[in-house]
C-alpha cells in the first residue's frame, strides 16, 4: 500500500464526526413516538368508522349503508382463505410491475435524451407534451383496439400511467443539473459518455425517483381502473365485481388490499432511491 493511499485511509475516520450517544438516543425515542402515533391514527380512524357503522349514523354521509369493521374483517378473513384472492394479487402484481418496470426504462431514457439532445426535444417533445395531459385511462378503448387480448392492454394502460410522470420529472432534473459540473469532466478531458455516466445520471438520480415514486401511484390507479373497465382477473375487476352482486365487505377488502399493495410498493421505489443516492447529505427525515 502506497503511502498516500496509507494517509487517505487513517485520515478518513479522523474527518467524520462520531455521533454523540445521547443524540442517537433522542432519535430512537423519537422514532418511536412517531410509528406509536401513526400507528394510533390508524387505530382510531378504524374505532370511528366502528362506531359510525354500527350504530348506523346517518349525517350528511350515509354511514348506515356501508359495512361495519367487522364485516370486513370477517370478508376479508374468508377472502384470505380462497385461491382466487391470491390469483389476482398475482395478476394485479405482474401487470404494475411489468407496465412500471418498461416505463421507468423509457421514461429515464426519453427524459435525459429530452434534457440533452436539442435535436430529440424538437422532434419527441412536442409528441410528448400534446399526449402528457391525456389520461391514461382514457386510452382504454385505443388499447383494446390495438391490442388482440385485454392483457396487453392493461399493461399498455399501465405503461403510459408511469411513462410521463417519471419522463417529466428526469426531463427536469437533467436541465436542472450545474453547468459547471460537465465543464469540469470537459476540462479533464471527458468525453460525452463520461459526462453522461458521471454526471448526467448520478446528479439526475434524486428527480428520477421522485418521478418514480409518482409513477408507481398513478400506474396503481390506472391498473385497477383499466381491470375494472376491460379484466378478468386481478384487484380491481374483484373490486368491481363484488360491487355488482351487492358484496359490500367485498368492495372494501378490495380497496384495503389495492392500498397495501400501493403503500407497499411506493414504500419499495423510495427505499431503493434512498439506498442508491445514499451519498447526498440528509437531515433529520422522518422515517416513512
Amino acid at each position: 500500500m502506497s503511502a498516500a493511499a496509507v494517509a487517505l485511509e487513517a485520515a478518513v475516520p479522523a474527518a467524520v464526526p462520531v455521533e454523540p450517544r445521547a443524540h442517537r438516543s433522542r432519535g430512537g425515542r423519537a422514532l418511536w413516538r412517531s410509528r406509536t402515533v401513526r400507528l394510533l391514527s390508524v387505530l382510531a380512524a378504524v374505532g370511528v368508522w366502528e362506531f359510525l357503522t354500527a350504530n348506523h349514523i346517518r349525517l350528511w354521509v350515509r354511514f348506515d349503508t356501508l359495512p361495519t369493521v367487522t364485516q370486513i374483517v370477517r370478508a376479508f378473513r374468508h377472502q384470505l382463505g380462497t385461491d382466487t384472492y391470491y390469483l389476482d394479487l398475482g395478476q394485479s402484481l405482474i401487470r404494475i410491475l411489468t407496465g412500471f418496470g418498461l416505463a421507468a426504462l423509457l421514461g429515464v431514457a426519453s427524459g435525459v435524451a429530452l434534457g440533452r439532445s436539442r435535436w430529440f426535444a424538437d422532434i419527441v417533445g412536442p409528441l410528448t407534451e400534446l399526449a402528457r395531459p391525456i389520461p391514461a385511462i382514457a386510452i382504454v378503448p385505443v388499447a383494446i383496439l390495438l391490442f388482440p387480448d385485454d392483457e396487453a392492454g392493461i399493461v399498455f394502460i399501465t405503461f403510459l400511467a408511469a411513462y410521463f410522470p417519471i419522463m417529466v420529472a428526469t426531463r427536469h432534473a437533467v436541465r436542472a443539473l450545474p453547468t459547471i459540473w460537465e465543464e469540469s469532466v470537459r476540462t479533464q478531458g471527458g468525453t460525452r459518455w463520461d459526462v453522461l455516466w458521471r454526471v448526467v445520471l448520478p446528479g439526475s438520480l434524486p428527480g428520477v425517483f421522485g418521478g418514480l415514486s409518482t409513477g408507481i401511484g398513478v400506474a396503481w390507479i390506472c391498473v385497477v381502473s383499466a381491470e375494472m373497465i376491460s379484466g378478468r382477473l386481478g384487484v380491481g375487476y374483484r373490486t368491481w365485481q363484488a360491487y355488482t352482486i351487492v358484496d359490500y365487505p367485498g368492495v372494501f377488502v378490495g380497496i384495503i388490499t389495492i392500498g397495501v399493495l400501493g403503500y407497499g410498493t411506493s414504500a419499495a421505489v423510495e427505499l431503493i432511491g434512498r439506498r442508491v443516492t445514499h451519498w447526498l447529505p440528509r437531515g433529520e427525515e422522518t422515517v416513512k
